[in-house]
């Protein structure tokens, strides 16, 4: 297997594994407390990927990377996990998951104002027709009932778009899944003590389900996860395999359909549909340059 097919296969793996995020969050949140469980799981990664930065010896980041790396701390290690916890007791996963579809557009938005790109004026349109496809749909389906779900969902891509332009230019020199790595042990000291004070008293009556929930988003969606992501996007270059990204939002409804027989009506995924096909065509108009760090 050449490197090119090697990085497609593990952006692939990294993208199925990203698109139970949401269904996993959403059974977590059944009986844990968002805010607990967004802690619990940067503190659970944060301590492994400690193991791994040590047993492999990684050096530090430069002083100039420490801001940088906050920021993608506060992108995906709390941003993103705490606000779609929070938006999951409004909105179901199957939902939540169109947002998803504008997660690659997001990342595009803050690689012009961080990276100085300058895409297109294509760009520019499919841009906003993705962005009146999600609009539309969540007036349709009354914005006023899930308005609180709907903006903390949009919120957290916001969050992760900028988290993930970040960590892009970071990975020029510090490497994929280092980026992540580090990220998390510098956010440990807060996310451990935090996670211990706020722990529920007491695990009985915390179902099986939302442990394993805890456990998939801890070790998969923050963790292993980006290790493939970021491998795969390595190997097989940044541009191409980050195409597969666009795939999550089936992958999700498929997901939060078989295992949380959540209904997925036929203008989800036709949104999901229109909103994928957009980003696409936005970033194929996407002029991308050197991130200049």
């Amino acid at each position: 297997m050449d490197k090119t097919t090697d990085g497609w296969l593990s952006g692939m793996i990294g993208v199925v594994i990203f698109s139970g995020s949401l269904p996993a969050t959403r059974v977590a949140v059944q009986g844990l407390d968002p805010l607990f469980l967004t802690l619990a799981r940067a503190a659970i990664a944060g301590v492994l990927a400690l193991a791994l930065l040590i047993v492999f010896r990684e050096k530090r980041p430069a002083r100039s990377d420490i801001v940088p790396l906050l920021i993608v701390a506060l992108g995906v290690v709390v941003g993103f996990p705490l606000l779609t916890a929070l938006a999951l007791r409004h909105v179901t996963s199957a939902h939540a998951i169109v947002f998803i579809g504008l997660l690659p557009l997001a990342t595009a938005i803050f690689g012009v104002l961080r990276g100085g790109e300058r895409p297109q004026p294509a760009f520019w349109i499919f841009s906003a027709l993705g962005s009146t496809a999600v609009v539309g749909f969540a007036a349709r389906n009354g914005v006023t009932a899930s308005l609180a779900g709907d903006t903390l969902m949009l919120a957290a891509i916001v969050a992760c778009g900028l988290g993930y332009a970040e960590g892009a230019r970071l990975s020029r020199h510090l490497g994929g899944w280092q980026v992540i790595s580090w990220a998390l042990v510098l956010s440990l000291p807060a996310m451990l003590p935090l996670a211990w004070w706020l722990r529920p008293a007491s695990f009985d009556g915390v179902s099986h389900a939302a442990l394993w929930g805890l456990a998939y988003v801890s070790l998969f969606s923050m963790l292993i996860g980006f290790v493939f992501w970021y491998r795969g996007l390595a190997l097989g270059g940044i541009a191409g395999v980050g195409q597969l990204q666009l795939l999550q939002p089936f992958f999700g409804l498929v997901l939060a359909a078989g295992l949380l027989h959540e209904p997925v009506p036929p203008a989800m995924i036709a949104v999901t549909v229109a909103v994928v096909a957009c980003v696409a065509g936005a970033r194929r108009f996407a002029r991308r340059e050197p991130v200049r760090s």
